[in-house]
């Protein structure tokens, strides 16, 4: 357990939460056990967090406007608010809005904009001159057909603004040009396009928070994409380990360099989140994201595995405060961790068996389902497709891989039926 640290300041001052996901939950936790007073917007009446709201405020998430009206509106009626932040979800710039509209603390409007904007985002590292892949907008078919012939099939099309690996298509030789172009344009908000060069090398998920220009590293885990070849041309990530089997000064060199992007984009003072990849030529940027991290790395993977309350730390930053580095410092002695998803065949779910029984083992950490009994699993084209997934600890990073296989492997059998 990570000993509570007593907030500063004044009794009761109130954080706003733009998420109340499934994921944010553990973030909400922690601000109420801070003694905070805890503001939760979602678009979503459903969405858990607001079940643990003091304040539940039903607004999108992606509207920045409307969730800084509703932040007037609430400053107006039940006073001051004191920080802003979300926590596993995409809406930095939802968060960055409001956060100058009630001249909070927070990323500059410029910096969040960049971290929505992938293309303008790598525009942006170039300049700074942060190795990035080969890349290009892409306007129409006809564009994507020329790239391809220049270029050959080795590339990554995308969105410029989605999210979750939503139309994320890895190119081949035999992939249809005009499908793959308008399947990744009818998953951008903005309909625009681009594409990458796909660059071969470990692929690996940092999380640091700057403070002042200066970046503390907290989580540092190897990404897993062994259904690569399975799931092409959608490309889906199926977990992550740490600690990393990756030396040491490479480890270093990475995170270093996920920082140096963070800063280039705008970030002195936040989270910076990257998705780097190892090439032969060193380390490069794959995307930066301005934002607590989902899929549990942020909220349960980096404490585990690191001992650093992450999410207290950002919350503290997001009331203005400035924790100590040795906050932030990664504790010896600590457990591997890893995470692994359920892939089951697509159709009716019949039955998740063995829940119980996997919970009750000691090295399996959190256990969780996205599906239950009746509903239809559709095919798996992006990371909302996963049906569930288990964090694990070990010994060592093999033990904890071997114990995340095993469950989703053998141990829980989520059965399917035609649909």
């Amino acid at each position: 357990m990570i000993p509570e640290a007593p907030i500063q300041a004044r009794d009761r001052r109130t954080i706003w939460i733009v998420s109340g996901g499934a994921e944010a939950v553990p973030g909400i936790e922690r601000a109420k056990a801070m003694g905070l007073r805890v503001v939760v917007s979602d678009g979503s009446g459903e969405a858990p967090g607001l079940a643990l709201a003091d304040h539940p405020v039903i607004v999108s998430t992606y509207d920045a406007d409307a969730t800084l009206a509703a932040a007037r509106d609430f400053r107006q009626r039940h006073g001051p608010i004191d920080g802003v932040l979300c926590i596993a979800a995409d809406v930095p710039l939802t968060v960055a809005t409001v956060a100058a509209g009630l001249g909070l603390p927070g990323i500059p409007v410029p910096a969040a904009q960049l971290a929505m904007d992938k293309l303008a985002m790598k525009r942006r590292l170039v300049e700074a001159g942060i190795p990035v892949p080969w890349f290009a907008p892409v306007r129409s078919v006809a564009e994507l057909q020329t790239l391809l012939a220049e270029r050959g099939p080795q590339l990554v099309l995308k969105p410029v603004d989605s999210r979750g690996a939503r139309g994320v298509l890895r190119l081949s030789a035999g992939t249809d040009p005009d499908w793959a172009f308008h399947h990744a344009r009818s998953v951008s908000p903005s309909a625009r396009v681009m594409v990458e060069a796909y660059l071969p090398g470990p692929q690996v998920s940092t999380e640091a928070l700057l403070i002042d220009g200066t970046g503390h590293t907290v989580g540092f885990a190897d990404r897993n994409y062994e259904h690569l070849e399975r799931y092409a041309p959608y490309v889906i990530e199926n977990g992550g380990e740490q600690p990393s089997a990756l030396e040491p000064d490479v480890c270093q060199a990475i995170a270093g360099l996920a920082i140096r992007a963070g800063r280039a984009l705008g970030i002195e003072t936040g989270v910076v989140k990257g998705d780097m990849v190892l090439t032969e030529q060193g380390p490069a940027v794959i995307e930066i994201a301005a934002r607590l991290s989902g899929g549990w790395f942020s909220t349960t993977q980096i404490p585990l595995a690191s001992g650093v309350d992450l999410i207290g730390a950002a919350i503290r930053v997001a009331l203005g405060e400035r924790p100590e580095a040795a906050d932030l410092a990664i504790r010896q002695g600590r457990p591997a961790v890893a995470i692994r998803y359920f892939f089951p065949s697509p159709g009716r779910v019949r039955a998740i068996e063995g829940i119980e029984a996997v919970r009750a083992l000691p090295w399996v950490h959190q256990l969780g389902f996205f599906v239950s009994a009746g509903e239809v699993l559709a095919p798996v084209t992006d990371h909302t497709r996963r049906a569930g997934y288990v964090i694990t600890t070990g010994d060592s990073r093999d033990e904890a891989v071997a114990r995340a296989r095993e469950i989703v492997e053998s141990r829980i059998r989520i059965r399917t039926e035609p649909a």
